[in-house]
């Protein structure tokens, strides 16, 4: 793996691409979770103790190429500065003439922050174009887009020396700040410390289990988790689903949902994802009983019942006290735990008991020496709401990206520096 451990930053400017799209309060812009940010510190510390500067870049929100205020880069600054114990300068451009200036200025052990790279459309490189434009304006568009975004990615690389890549929730898109720059800087592209230990979790889970090995799934759709469900179909012993899929598994089979969530075009795969399970010895894990609401809302009123007996104009919005049990013996049993999606609607209060449960039980697997892997918004807020993070062996920092490389997709940001 290329990564600043082999490297010596001595003198050198390096561009990092980091994580800093945090949550900021809506009306002070203050950083509200600084989780992303505290994740960079050891690949800027390595940098800057070298002898090296830091040119970090980063997007925050989807501000569309059009700079705001709401998704100035400038609000986090003072976390950072606290953090790294000194001053961050700041370019309120990231490829205009303060950020040059600024980089060309920079002294070993500064640190220069620029501003929102998604403030140019270079940086994702897709043409905004009105309705009703022709095949042949959408493919001059695209063709004067590419043009602009390699000019775009020039800029940014003339700023600095060397490259790093520290950004593993973007590595799956093909930007100029994650990819594209890369090849201005061959034999000096290398990964930071985060990505490190994102790719050797996800190695490990995929390529060196410890049995049994159970990958728990969650959340809204099957048909967004149908490429990770298959592929761990080779891998695990176990396969524990819950949250609003559930419930497409269950009108296959023949139960009764309700008003619940359910995909109605995906319910023939999900009888063949259980007859794949069965051929390959892979035990399934469905819900036995859900909390349910007549009404998705914070203040529903709830029941609690068989999970395939759904009352008419009700929803299941949670994994019941049976089910709790049920997966929590399973999950104390493994030795390798990946887990990805929620339980239930976890935002509301009256159905996050089990999301949470299943929190609890993986801290408690791992501290009897399993591996565990979380990954995913909701999976992640619920490690962080019950203080379990220092209790699993990897939180990652990309649900997208940790996702798709579970699937068995090249990484653009990956491919760029592995080769």
């Amino acid at each position: 793996m290329v990564t600043i451990d082999n490297f010596n930053f001595k003198g050198l400017r390096a561009i990092v691409r980091v994580d800093f799209n945090v949550p900021l309060d809506k009306k002070t812009f203050e950083v509200t979770d600084d989780t992303r940010i505290r994740g960079a510190l050891p690949t800027i510390n390595k940098i800057l103790n070298d002898g090296g500067s830091c040119i970090l870049m980063s997007h925050l929100g989807r501000p569309d190429g059009v700079p705001q205020e709401k998704y100035s880069l400038k609000h986090v600054i003072p976390v950072l500065s606290k953090h790294l114990g000194r001053e961050v300068k700041f370019a309120d451009d990231c490829v205009g003439e303060s950020a040059k200036q600024l980089a060309g200025s920079l002294k070993p052990g500064e640190v220069l922050l620029l501003e929102n790279v998604r403030f140019y459309l270079e940086e994702e490189g897709k043409p905004k174009l009105p309705e009703g434009v022709s095949d042949e304006e959408k493919k001059a568009a695209k063709e004067e887009m590419k043009k602009r975004q390699k000019e775009f990615t020039a800029k940014l690389a003339s700023l600095a020396d060397c490259y790093v890549n520290d950004a593993f929730g973007t590595a799956h898109r093909a930007h100029a700040s994650t990819t594209l720059i890369a090849a201005h800087f061959p034999g000096k592209s290398m990964f930071g410390y985060l990505i490190e230990a994102e790719l050797k979790a996800m190695d490990k889970v995929l390529h060196a289990p410890d049995h049994p090995f159970t990958a728990i799934m969650g959340g809204a759709k099957v048909s967004d988790k149908i490429m990770v469900i298959e592929r761990m179909l080779e891998k695990v012993d176990n396969l524990i689903i819950g949250g609003g899929m559930t419930y497409t598994f269950i009108k296959a089979q023949g139960g009764k949902i309700g008003k619940s969530l359910c995909e109605e075009d995906k319910l023939d795969v999900a009888l063949q994802i259980l007859e794949k399970a069965k051929a390959k010895g892979v035990k399934v894990y469905l819900p036995v009983d859900a909390v349910n609401g007549d009404a998705f809302d914070a203040n529903a009123n709830t029941s609690v019942t068989k999970v395939n007996e759904t009352p008419d104009g009700w929803m299941g919005l949670d994994i019941g006290p049976e089910t709790i049990a049920l997966f929590s013996g399973v999950i104390k049993k493994s030795k390798t735990i990946l887990w990805n999606g929620p339980m239930g609607v976890f935002e509301f209060e009256k159905f996050a008991a089990g999301t949470s449960a299943i929190a609890k039980a993986i801290a408690e697997a791992t501290a009897a020496g399993a591996f565990s892997l979380v990954g995913g918004g909701d999976s992640v807020a619920a490690v962080n709401k019950n203080k379990l993070a220092d209790k699993i062996s990897y939180v990652s920092t990309g649900g997208g990206a940790m996702l798709e490389y579970i699937e068995g997709k090249e990484l653009p940001g990956i491919k760029a520096i592995r080769g």
